[in-house]
């Protein structure tokens, strides 16, 4: 009998379940299998999925986007289960037995192109589990274990592998899949010293954390709460200190953007949101399909990458991949101002502009291509109308200071007005959809970005551009435009700001303890700092093996068995990057020697050296290869241990 141990049974290890179950089926031949799970969480959720928490925390994709059930580029077909949103349009005439009230409640008015809620998320990935063991093929078996794993050795006298749980019990295994997830990191040095200030002082520090894992009960009503971080994880913050503490959003009639007012309930915190840009990530656009039709890559599209894929390992983003995108989102942005405002620009733009496109591809642009770009756009497009990319990704910095004076806002009543407009100006965007130029143009880096990530699987970057120029400037760029909230959450924080319940310190910020209090303070804003004694690090824990608390990563490190990739820099300096040291698919940890380690597979976050964007789910019907990648890598995996 063959025996694989799973560490890690959430949406990543109960895929390597699945296609292990799909392709023992079609191999008439193949020895008995039995498959260990190991995981404190329910097989399916995991730790972030889990179905008991607050449906206020909502998936940041679309019900049409996610599987767990691949449906296509595999060739095992699947034995059971189907996309999230098959399942809910099953559920809505079908429903479950394990669904809960608040489960069946949503599943009653949610759409295809709805958010769902991430308790839902994980019935349906509990549900694609129970279909699995039900399906399960003769001679494969199943033993589940609600338990840590703390350690995977070699076991040296049998051969294969002994898999320690942290309560004591040893599983021999012959291979061993890490399908870790999300684990805890120790804190940086600015976080730690921080955490030992406030210690000292009796405040509150809640460090970067899976928002569920919180007890926002901590948080006193009605005083002063500093939020630092704006992306995904600020959202659900300011769920669970308003909704969540009985207050309630009620329409107003009025314009996306003005579309809400919030009642308080009185229980809520003062809340004040402090990041780099000053602003929150840009809403989505509100779409019927993830990449909306009017969006077409004519240069950054799988033909580019696999011509860049060719060059072996020597592209370079800026001089090779942002040309190409770059000129995708030119023209996703002005041919659909051309379409929604053909007053505002000249006929003949068009076509120049598509000429100048095409044009200076060999050499990837350069200054000379960017002056001729600047002088048509002088010549045909209003200002008013310019698309200003790193204008988006920082609107405040349109605030120039007034005469005389060194900041651009002179009291934090400014500052906030001045965010406030920010918010309605990109809710009313994301209702327009594919009618607003400004979001297509987001959307065009959108798309981009799934061509990249399997440019960067495939190996097709060099390692300094990697790490100066995709990691280094584009990844931060590209994540506050195209990897935001749904905009309902935008319009709910517009009416936050309006009810004074939120405000914000500035770009920039500086968090400090004063006087036995958290301050922060923003160089682009004159008035007194904030203050107050709780701080909360709306930030998930940080996706790095050399700075993760999990025993099972250390001991891998201890033992030999595991090492973090190491990178070279511009400079010829190595660099000690975030993920584990792998082979090429099916993913094997090297050793300390740089030896892949037979038997032993990696899957999932702990990848981010060798795959951009690990954290995302697995598309149905993708219509980029990047969207199953992580299906095809647990196929390639399944496939590995089972010959």
């Amino acid at each position: 009998m063959q025996t694989v141990v799973i560490v890690g049974a959430g949406p990543r290890g109960t895929s390597v379940m699945e296609r292990l179950l799909a392709q023992h089926t079609l191999d008439p031949t193949a020895q008995l299998l039995h498959i260990h799970l190991v995981d404190p969480f329910p097989p399916g959720p995991g730790h972030v999925w889990r179905t008991g928490q607050s449906r206020l925390y909502l998936m940041n994709t679309q019900s049409f986007y996610p599987t767990l059930v691949p449906d296509q580029g595999v060739a095992a077909a699947p034995l059971a289960g189907c996309s999230f949103n098959e399942w809910r349009a099953a559920q809505q005439t079908t429903p479950w037995e394990q669904l809960s009230a608040d489960d069946r409640s949503e599943l009653a008015f949610l759409q295809a192109g709805n958010f769902p809620s991430r308790p839902l998320y994980g019935r349906y990935l509990s549900w694609c589990f129970e279909q699995l063991k039900r399906s399960m093929p003769d001679g494969v078996t199943l033993t589940i274990h609600a338990a840590e794993a703390k350690r995977v050795a070699r076991e040296h006298e049998k051969g294969g592998f002994v898999v320690e749980l942290l309560e004591g019990e040893k599983l021999h295994a012959d291979q061993v899949v890490l399908a870790l997830g999300h684990v805890e990191s120790k804190l940086s040095p600015a976080q730690r010293e921080l955490r030992m200030q406030a210690r000292a002082n009796g405040l509150t520090y809640l460090p970067p954390a899976v928002p569920n894992d919180v007890d926002w009960e901590r948080i006193p009503a009605g005083e002063t709460v500093l939020v630092r971080g704006m992306g995904l994880n600020f959202f659900d913050v300011l769920g669970q200190l308003t909704e969540g503490r009985g207050g309630a959003f009620e329409p107003t009639g009025h314009p996306a953007g003005e579309a809400l007012r919030y009642v308080p309930s009185g229980r809520e915190p003062v809340i004040v949101g402090a990041s780099r840009r000053g602003t929150p990530y840009r809403a989505k656009a509100e779409l019927a399909n993830h990449y909306p039709h009017s969006v077409v890559l004519r240069f950054l599209g799988e033909d580019a990458a696999a011509a860049i894929r060719a060059m072996g390992a020597t592209a370079g983003f800026r001089h090779d991949i942002w040309p190409l995108l770059h000129r995708d989102t030119l023209w996703a942005y002005y041919t659909t101002l051309v379409r929604t405002r053909p007053e505002a620009v000249a006929a003949e733009f068009l076509p120049e502009l598509d000429a100048l496109l095409h044009s200076g591809l060999d050499d990837g642009g350069g200054a000379e291509w960017e002056q001729r770009l600047k002088e048509l756009l002088a010549t045909h497009v209003p200002a008013e109308h310019l698309l200003e990319l790193q204008g988006l990704a920082r609107p405040l910095s349109r605030h120039l200071p007034r005469p005389g004076e060194k900041h651009r806002f002179a009291t934090r009543a400014e500052l906030d007005a001045a965010v406030l407009a920010y918010l309605a100006e990109d809710a009313a965007g994301s209702a327009r959809g594919e009618d607003d130029p400004v979001k297509m143009a987001i959307c065009a880096l959108n798309a981009g970005r799934a061509i990249i990530k399997s440019l960067v699987a495939d190996q097709g970057i060099t390692q300094d551009s990697w790490l100066g120029e995709l990691r280094g400037w584009f990844e931060g760029f590209v994540e506050g435009l195209a990897s935001g909230p749904p905009a309902l959450r935008v319009e709910q924080l517009a009416a936050l700001v309006r009810a004074g319940v939120v405000h914000f310190a500035g770009p920039d910020p500086r968090f400090r303890i004063e006087q036995g209090m958290f301050t922060v303070s923003s160089p682009w804003v004159a008035d007194e700092p904030w203050t107050a004694r709780c701080v909360v690090e709306a930030l998930a824990p940080a996706n790095d093996v050399q700075a993760s608390e999990s025993l099972l990563l250390q001991n891998l490190f201890a033992d030999g068995l595991a090492r973090p990739r190491v990178m070279l820099a511009s400079d010829g300096q190595p660099v000690v990057t975030s993920g584990l040291d792998v082979s090429l698919p099916p993913y094997r940890p090297l050793d300390g020697a740089g030896v892949p380690v037979a038997g032993l597979y990696v899957l999932g976050l702990q990848l981010s050296s060798v795959q951009w964007g690990t954290a995302i789910a697995a598309e149905a019907s993708a219509k980029y290869r990047s969207g199953y990648r992580t299906v095809r890598d647990a196929d390639v995996i399944a496939a590995a241990i089972l010959a």
